[in-house]
């Protein structure tokens, strides 16, 4: 395929048109695990933790051949992406963490580009295929994703700011994801897939939501019970 050719061009808008549809999760997750932060820090978790994801979804687009040949990829990946859903939504601040600006900051960091990387395969996958084999378009296809994280996050982390129920919308919808990536394990198409088996995907996917906002509300109301109850075991 010939550099700025019709071909060339059509895959590169397919390429940024998935880039747009995925970039979503990777927003919310982003702005989750940051919120918690000083707002100092927040841009600089924001932008680096993009990078850092984006860094690991190069590495992985390099390999994406040889990561379609593990099995149970999809499966791990979509159990590693709901237990980061229950704890963003679990580990919830309180407002009185004695100095979140070093270790919080971190902790932040390695939630994102863990979660980024396990949301990141079927990114790569998509744009992988949609690139035809051409390094160049996968390339451009990163450096626009990255524009595309950073606005989003920044979007979602005002909006969580102000409605702190977006916290559980946002575990909700990375729990959707999570699922949706076990329910697409080749492993298990033979016992999912198929208009007679839609009943039980969905229950997949409302025991998944309801697994992780349920038990992720419970943690994070243990940890941090209201002022009343706080009292009354004094």
């Amino acid at each position: 395929m010939e550099l700025f050719t019709a071909p060339w061009w059509s895959a590169l808008l397919a390429i940024i048109l998935i880039d747009l549809v995925l970039a979503g999760d990777n927003a919310i997750v982003i702005a989750l695990a940051a919120r918690n932060l000083p707002a100092a820090l927040q841009r600089k978790a924001i932008v680096w933790g993009t990078v850092g994801a984006i860094v690991v979804r190069a590495i992985m687009t390099v390999g994406v051949v040889w990561l379609l040949q593990i099995p149970g990829l999809m499966l791990a990946g979509g159990l590693g992406l709901l237990w980061i859903a229950y704890k963003l939504l679990a580990d919830q601040d309180d407002g009185h963490a004695a100095d979140p600006r070093v270790t919080t900051f971190w902790g932040a960091m390695r939630t994102i580009v863990v979660a980024d990387a396990l949301m990141g395969v079927d990114n790569v996958l998509g744009v992988a295929g949609a690139a035809h084999g051409q390094f160049d378009l996968v390339l451009i296809g990163l450096l626009a994703s990255v524009p595309i994280v950073v606005f989003g996050s920044s979007v979602v982390l005002r909006l969580v700011e102000r409605f702190p129920v977006i916290i559980l919308l946002g575990s909700a919808v990375l729990a959707l994801t999570a699922a949706q990536m076990v329910l697409g394990e080749p492993l298990l198409s033979d016992y999912v897939q198929g208009e007679e088996r839609l009943p039980l995907r969905a229950a997949i996917y409302t025991m998944a939501i309801a697994m992780v906002c349920g038990a992720g509300w419970w943690a994070a109301r243990r940890s941090h019970p209201k002022n009343g109850d706080s009292d009354a075991r004094v």
